[in-house]
């Protein structure tokens, strides 16, 4: 890349005219987040990547400050009226920006899942197809030509009836309505419905009815089960009760519900979050008996193209779609093209998907199944196609997710949305990327308020002149790779037989214990399925682990693997993900990790506040006595603007402290607990270094890299990779007896190569201290630090789902069937 027709990087103090002709972005006076009045020249037209340690201020630059400028010029010159409608983020802190054009972001976010959005219907994919279908499928004899939303199983012209266009339906059976059939009812044997007086209610409408409650449910007669579990009827009789002798009893009216009537109406109309979960543990999920899983209308199932219909076409992996259409887009023989053309803009279109290493997916994967890497490539080749010119694309990241053989073709299409007239600012860690930027932004030299600086704005070459900078040494590698670390020895195995799902398929797989192990395969390959899915399924179900609040419907997955060995070595299961820690304000660093319970207890122990009789709760934001009632202990309240973005602002009575005047009086080291939460990590590690509770979590998040944080830092204000580091020092600072394994998928994804050496740190400390570590990973430098590899592939989708290689990482590079071979054996010779 490093185009040398770059404008030269203006001299430092010499200001250029800021006329249309100024090739730069120039931001003067930013000050969002942690920046300190940051000046900075960013050229137009360019690959630039802005890079730092993770808290540095890079994407507070980029996206807080940049592409929110640039958003809210765009909101000025919309009607007022429509501004209303449209999500907008209030104006940057900064003091002047020129040469800004319009910006699209692109970040590592994901909308609200829905099992509707799809990769067809993210990508517009789908319209096409529906399209296709419509204008040149074979219909049946006699059948009505049927438009395209006839084709959506999201609209009620196309969606099957029975299944509303989801493809599966919720139904009960006896089994899941009644786990233990030796009980009887009256012990509990319907262990769908509820417990306390409702329960009660039920069984003795049955006993007034005539059942027998008491003799083992596998003992009544089959036509009595089944009237109990799945009757419709409603019969109303009157009951009289069975109290205790000093109760009074009076008969009432009482109406029957069966088993299936109570779990349905519960998970469908209920209110509380409680009983639709307890509701949904009684159901199984399975293909619609209407459509067969296709989500369609029969009448729209019944046209065909290529001999196949929508739906079928819809499963197909991408790349195997385009060679189905590939025929139709080449036809000269189509009388009025209309095919030719719909079939050749499809076959067009997935190629760039393919380009970026998606051809494994199919139109018909749920989104809330994707990862945001995916998600954002997804989005990242449908603007290739859109045809915008002199736009600035502020990409979050994106080779996040990436294996590092698929990182050639994401800069290729890096490349083409640069040619075609646009400027890329990508938030970057991946160092191959890095290298070929025309031009980089390095923030630091730390984190948090040690961070906010610009320290390199200019060509890449540049940076290495930047003593300063945590970003120079990974990209200028300069020093002989380390000798590698001896393998550990396993202590034993953890063996899964037959595992089966999506595209694993009767696979063995061995996971040596007492070891670091990577899991690596290009995307798709696998290795999420294999590892967070099963493997975290078959262990969690041996140490009573209770089932991920994300992992899909109900009752979808059935048997993980056929059978397992090696789990009695295993006492606890801990999954390490980059979820948020909570999701709204109230949860913050210190409540999350349990610090601020001995912060509390430290303020409740003083002088002053025992004289006035404060309790621990009184310290609580979320308790009324000692919280603000203005802003009920959120220290801010909204803002509704009639025409502008709305916003937050500090709450007028306790200005932002959270806390009411009377428990602000109490101070400890003449500090009060609102200024211990606005404390970083750092500064609280000195100020509580008499308190024990507190001190063991302060130094296990100075360890992960995270003494830059505020203790009060709202969970809505970090990263993925800031939550998944919280986490893991919580499970640090536990003492534990036993062997523990820890699962972690992709826990490099948004860390500064520097933030790495930090957590990988932690977790080999994990294993010297005993326990097993299993990660998913695309970071080679990861990897080649391993003392076991386990290698997906070859490919992804249907090309992938089995284990290429395995073994220590020098056995794994030399393997000449794997993908990842060459990528480990480089980090092996450079030590990453």
């Amino acid at each position: 890349m490093n185009d040398p027709a770059l404008p030269a990087e203006p001299a430092a103090g010499v200001s250029r005219p800021h006329g249309a002709h100024d090739p730069y972005v120039r931001v003067r006076g930013a000050r969002v987040h942690n920046l300190r009045g940051v000046d900075v020249d960013i050229p137009r037209d360019a690959l630039v990547v802005f890079t730092g340690v993770s808290g540095s201020g890079k994407s507070s630059l980029a996206f807080g400050t940049v592409y929110a400028e640039a958003q809210r010029r765009y909101f000025e010159s919309v009607a007022p009226y429509a501004r209303r409608l449209i999500h907008q983020v209030g104006a940057p802190k900064v003091e002047e920006i020129t040469g800004l054009p319009p910006a699209v972001a692109l970040e590592q976010r994901r909308s609200a899942p829905t099992s509707r959005s799809s990769v067809g219907t993210v990508t517009t994919l789908s319209n096409s197809l529906r399209m296709l279908f419509s204008r040149a499928g074979t219909y049946p004899a006699g059948a009505a030509r049927l438009d395209s939303d006839a084709f959506s199983p999201n609209t009620a012209a196309g969606a099957c009836p029975e299944c509303h266009g989801l493809g599966r339906v919720h139904r009960v059976t006896q089994e899941s309505l009644v786990p233990d059939p030796s009980l009887s009812i009256r012990d509990g044997a319907i262990a769908a419905w509820p417990g306390a007086w409702q329960g009660k209610n039920l069984r003795d409408i049955l006993a007034a009815l005539g059942h027998d409650v008491d003799r083992p449910w596998r003992e009544l007669p089959p036509a009595d089960r089944e009237w109990i579990l799945f009757t419709d009827e409603q019969p109303v009789v009157t009951v009289h009760p069975v109290r205790d002798a000093e109760r009074i009893q009076r008969p009432y009216k009482g109406t029957y519900m069966s088993a299936k009537r109570y779990v349905l109406h519960t998970f469908a109309d209920s209110k509380s979050a409680a009983l639709r979960a307890r509701a949904e543990r009684h159901l199984v999920s399975g293909p619609c008996p209407e459509c067969g899983g296709r989500r369609l209308r029969p009448e729209a199932l019944a046209v065909t193209f290529a001999g196949q219909d929508i739906a079928a076409l819809a499963a197909l992996p991408l790349s195997g779609l385009a060679e189905v259409l590939r025929p139709a887009a080449t036809d000269d023989g189509d009388r009025d093209g209309v095919a030719a053309t719909l079939a050749k803009d499809l076959v067009a279109r997935i190629e760039v998907l393919t380009e970026l290493g998606l051809g494994y997916l199919g139109m018909d994967r749920p989104t809330p199944t994707l990862s945001a890497g995916e998600l954002q490539r997804l989005r990242l080749a449908t603007q290739l196609r859109s045809g915008l010119f002199g736009v600035v694309y502020v990409l979050d990241e994106p080779s996040a997710g990436l294996h590092p053989a698929d990182s050639a073709a994401l800069l290729t299409v890096l490349d083409r949305l640069k040619a075609a007239g646009n400027s890329l600012f990508v938030v970057e860690h991946h160092m191959d990327v890095v290298r070929r930027a025309d031009w980089i932004v390095d923030v630091g030299p730390h984190a948090g308020e040690h961070g906010g600086r610009v320290l390199h704005s200019g060509p890449v070459a540049g940076l290495a002149d930047v003593a300063e900078s945590a970003t120079r040494r990974f990209v200028f590698p300069d020093a002989a790779a380390p000798a590698p670390r001896a393998p550990r020895t396993p202590s034993g195995a953890l063996r899964l037989r037959g595992v089966t799902r999506h595209n694993l398929r009767d696979l063995d797989a061995e996971f040596p214990l007492g070891v670091f192990t990577a899991v690596t395969g290009v995307s798709g390959s696998g290795k999420s399925t294999l590892v967070s899915q099963v493997l975290a399924e078959v262990v969690g179900a041996h140490v009573g682990a209770g089932p991920d609040e994300e992992d899909g419907e109900p009752g979808e997955r059935g048997p993980a693997a056929a059978a397992a060995e090696g789990l009695a070595a295993i006492d606890r299961l801990v999954r390490v993900d980059q979820r948020p820690i909570g999701r709204t304000p109230r949860s913050n660093l210190a409540t999350y990790t349990g610090l601020f319970d001995a912060v509390r207890k430290v303020f409740a122990a003083t002088d002053d506040a025992r004289a006035r009789g404060y309790t621990v709760g009184r310290f609580s934001f979320n308790v009324a006595a000692g919280r603000c009632e203005v802003c009920q202990g959120e220290g801010f309240v909204a803002v509704e603007l009639l025409f502008l973005p709305g916003t937050y602002a500090p709450c007028t009575a306790c200005r932002g402290a959270r806390y009411n005047p009377e428990t602000l009086e109490i101070t400890y080291r003449g500090a009060t607990i609102a200024d211990v939460l606005d404390m970083t990590v750092d500064a609280a590690v000195g100020f509580l270094a008499d308190v024990p509770a507190a001190l063991r979590g302060l130094r296990t998040l100075q360890d992960v890299g995270l003494g830059y944080l505020r203790l009060g830092q709202p969970a809505t204000e970090l990263s993925g990779g800031e939550a998944q580091r919280i986490k893991l020092a919580t499970e640090l600072q536990r003492t534990h007896r036993g062997h523990t394994l820890y699962l972690l998928d992709e826990p490099t994804t948004g860390l500064h190569p520097a933030d790495t050496e930090l957590l990988l740190r932690q977790l080999h400390g994990l294993v010297d201290a005993g326990n097993t570590v299993v990660v998913v990973e695309h970071d080679m430098a990861v990897a080649a630090g391993a003392d076991h590899v386990v290698d997906l592939g070859p490919g992804g989708g249907a090309d992938g789902g089995r284990i290429v290689a395995a073994g220590p990482p020098r056995d794994v590079a030399a393997a000449a069937a794997s993908v990842t071979a060459p990528y480990l054996a480089e980090a092996l010779r450079t030590g990453g």
